[in-house]
């Protein structure tokens, strides 16, 4: 959306090419990663569906229901209905097992009160409202010479940039508990733990590429404003 406003933000658009750069490594880490052991089974055949319902109970979580999602790598849990769904749930991949037991990880911070999680459920309105709005805003302001237009447009998109700041620990903090839940109850080896690790740590790399062009774009948002 920036990206057809150069007059507006000139020089400034250069301090998003390393965020955008590293997004680029980060989409294609994660494609890789994924696809190389999402054709490897694990050795206890154990399904995505079996894994996430496994650590479910094992944590003593009840009422999450897993659902089929139909895009890959759109696996993800919904707080507000307790539904995970899962883009590979009847394959016993490590991709696959892996990312059900961090999505499981999710289901698990709900039902614990984790606060970060809470907190990004909370804001979710607000941040999808604000990236909608922001950039709009922020240019109409610019062209009209109106700084109230240009003050609603950034702190519209601060809302957007805290969303990306609060996913970071939450993601963290899932794949901590997804590597643990599945050393407990014995669903991978060791060694294709270690594999897990990797696709959870490819993920999150992509989380950190959000979170890192957000803030670039706040920056550069601040520094066009202030010149007018």
């Amino acid at each position: 959306m920036m990206w057809g406003f150069p007059f507006f933000f000139g020089p400034s658009l250069l301090i998003l090419l390393p965020a955008l750069a590293f997004a680029i490594y980060a989409q294609w880490k994660i494609r890789s990663t994924y696809g190389r052991y999402a054709r490897v089974e694990s050795d206890r055949g154990t399904t995505a569906r079996e894994a996430a319902a496994r650590i479910l109970s094992g944590a003593a979580v009840d009422g999450v229901t897993i659902e089929t999602t139909n895009r890959r790598l759109s696996d993800h849990y919904d707080p507000r209905r307790k539904v995970l769904r899962l883009s590979a749930p009847d394959s016993a991949s490590i991709a696959a097992v892996g990312v059900a037991a961090h999505e499981a990880g999710h289901a698990i911070q709900h039902a614990r009160g984790y606060g970060p999680l809470a907190l990004r459920t909370a804001i979710v309105p607000i941040a999808g409202f604000g990236s909608q709005l922001a950039f709009p805003l922020f240019v109409v302001g610019l062209i009209a010479q109106v700084q109230p237009l240009i003050m609603a447009g950034i702190v519209l998109f601060s809302a957007a940039v805290l969303f990306t700041l609060i996913t970071l620990p939450v993601e963290f903090d899932a794949s901590r508990r997804a590597v643990g839940a599945l050393r407990e109850a014995a669903i991978v080896n060791e060694e294709e733990l270690g594999a897990v690790k990797e696709v959870l740590f490819a993920a999150a790399l992509t989380y950190v590429a959000a979170a890192a062009m957000a803030v670039l774009q706040l920056v550069m948002l601040l520094t066009a404003g202030r010149r007018r």
